[in-house]
């Protein structure tokens, strides 16, 4: 008898991990097929591709109307990846990933408009529903959020993240502890009052469906680090408390699938750049890539030292954990997918994380050589001088959106006379100074090290590529953060003369020298603004030199009428 309950005892201990193991993946099996049955019920007719404008729009064909022009903007670009360097687990892990991704595309809408599914109801033409789509609203983010929609006037400045009826005022003088909040949506309530509403509870349907995606996802991680990040993720969604997934993020070195998901940047409030719009990137990290960018992060500290600003505005200590990794990215979902396509991360926004452990450079290298190739050599081909094209190079151009990305390390985080950090104390201004500061401190850190001799070409070709991509950022518009950033390095480059334009051609050269005295005064005034936390004194700048003069606009013209795409559109998904 006793044997026998041996033997029973020696079964269950077997098969008992088998029907758990069981029960995980026929969970998943089940909720991917009842996920996939409410999207379909809830995303406005997906079963007509609508939310797929590779499918609902010709982007080849010739412009007819104004609604092609404006489409034909965009070029469209295929997201892959060599899968095969996945695990069997880890392309089990996908799906939940895209499903994860989707959810965040359908907050990003609420936030930047409202009631998608009625918007689209309401539009028949299929071009002016591509546009629509691609722009996650009825305004075009790369024309200054100019409506394209009849019957819809201009687009509120807080995007949907505040009642459209209410002031700046009215919101200054509200007693609220969590007004500012980048995790809350203002609203009014029954007596008409605002009122702050956590993202976990305003959206808690799709909060909670997002939660357990990478909540399964994690059980199939094989990477530990991954594991624990996408745990710490799924339960930061429900609480809105992202520092420890955050700092967990940044402790995961092996893993080959990443996932930036959740409320990340604070582009889309234009209003006081409080609010953080949801988004999702899914991503495949090349790891022989990613090897030969790891010796930079560790001159961070040095490099800070030697910013040409007073003491007192480079006190701050980079963190020495930063990480520069190259990936290819697989999935845009939500705000890095509206209009201008990101093609380098910087993260974790979080103040507290970059000084205790500095950030993560993610470098999408498929994307950016997309953007090159397609958009950024036919610009310099018609805007840049004959005798400096051949500075134009993709190495530069990927050096320089890399260390576009390290150098928001650098700096400042908190402001010098007490007025809170630089990203309060600045408000809606903070984003395109922010830029700004990475874009000039990007090249400084690639003129620091090009004189150590870690990095190798001639330094010409990191300038005339920068150079090129002012011209390329600047077509985002004033609407977006990079481009108001370029424009106003472009105004106050063209004042220090690093630069000047043949009249006859129309093409621009380079002078190195005085492009080198422009670069040392811009970087250091920027740092300087931020530190003084002077958002008066910002807005004045801002406004003075974010605007397009008369050979700029000209030059903007000339590559519009080429058809030069501005921007991507991908052809992506499952």
């Amino acid at each position: 008898m006793d044997r026998k309950k041996g033997y029973i005892f020696t079964f269950l201990q077997l098969i008992i991990p088998m029907l758990r193991i069981t029960t995980i993946f026929f969970a998943i099996a089940v909720f991917g097929v009842s996920c996939k049955q409410d999207t379909n019920q809830r995303m406005y007719s997906k079963k007509d591709s609508d939310l797929d404008v590779t499918r609902l729009y010709d982007f080849e064909k010739a412009p007819k109307n104004k609604i092609d022009s404006l489409l034909s903007k965009y070029a469209i670009f295929k997201l892959e990846s060599d899968l095969s360097v996945l695990t069997p687990n880890e392309r089990k892990m996908l799906p939940l990933l895209f499903e994860a991704g989707d959810i965040m595309g359908e907050l990003f809408w609420m936030e930047a408009y409202g009631n998608k599914d009625s918007l689209l109801r309401s539009i028949q033409d299929p071009s002016v529903k591509a546009l629509t789509i691609i722009n996650y609203g009825p305004w075009e983010r790369l024309g200054n959020n100019q409506s394209f929609v009849e019957g819809i006037g201009p687009k509120p400045e807080g995007a949907n993240f505040y009642p459209a009826d209410m002031t700046k005022d009215e919101f200054e003088s509200w007693k609220d502890s969590t007004k500012t909040s980048q995790y809350t949506m203002v609203r009014r309530n029954k007596k008409g009052e605002l009122s702050s509403i956590p993202y976990h509870i305003y959206f808690e349907k799709s909060i909670k469906r997002a939660s357990f995606l990478l909540e399964q996802a994690s059980i199939l991680a094989d990477d530990p680090g991954l594991k624990n990040y996408l745990e710490l993720r799924a339960k930061a969604l429900l609480s809105d408390d992202y520092r420890a997934s955050d700092l967990a993020w940044m402790e995961m070195k092996e893993n080959r699938i990443d996932v930036v998901v959740g409320p990340i940047e604070n582009y889309e409030d234009h209003l006081f750049g409080y609010k953080a719009s949801h988004e999702c990137y899914i991503l495949i990290k090349d790891l022989d890539w990613s090897k030969k960018l790891q010796r930079y992060a560790a001159f961070l500290p040095e490099l800070q030292k030697g910013l040409p600003v007073e003491e007192k505005y480079k006190k701050e200590s980079p963190g020495t954990d930063s990480e520069l990794n190259a990936y290819d990215v697989i999935y845009y979902q939500g705000d890095c997918n509206a209009g201008s396509k990101t093609i380098a991360i910087n993260l974790p926004n979080d103040e507290v994380v970059q000084l205790e452990k500095g950030t993560r450079r993610l470098q999408l290298k498929n994307a950016m050589k997309a953007k090159f190739e397609q958009i950024l050599v036919p610009i310099a081909k018609n805007l840049i001088s004959d005798d400096q094209l051949v500075h134009v190079t993709f190495d530069a151009f990927f050096a320089n959106t890399m260390f576009h990305e390290v150098a928001h390390g650098l700096g400042i985080k908190n402001t010098i006379n007490g007025k809170g950090t630089v990203r309060d104390a600045l408000k809606e201004h903070y984003s395109a100074l922010e830029e700004g500061k990475a874009d000039m401190l990007g090249l400084y850190m690639i003129n620091e090290l090009h004189k150590k001799g870690e990095i190798e070409g001639d330094i010409n070709d990191y300038i005339v590529t920068f150079m090129a991509s002012i011209f390329r950022s600047v077509r985002f518009g004033g609407s977006s953060a990079h481009g108001k950033a370029n424009l106003i390095r472009f105004n106050y480059f063209d004042e220090f003369k690093a630069f000047k334009k043949d009249d006859e051609t129309g093409k621009y050269s380079v002078d190195f020298k005085n492009f080198q005295r422009a670069m040392d005064s811009l970087s250091a005034l920027i740092i300087k603004l931020q530190g003084d936390g002077d958002y008066n004194r910002v807005a004045k700048f801002v406004s003075e030199k974010s605007v397009i003069p008369t050979g700029l606009k000209e030059s903007l013209d000339k590559l519009s009428g080429l058809g030069i795409p501005v921007d991507l559109v991908f052809e992506q998904g499952m």
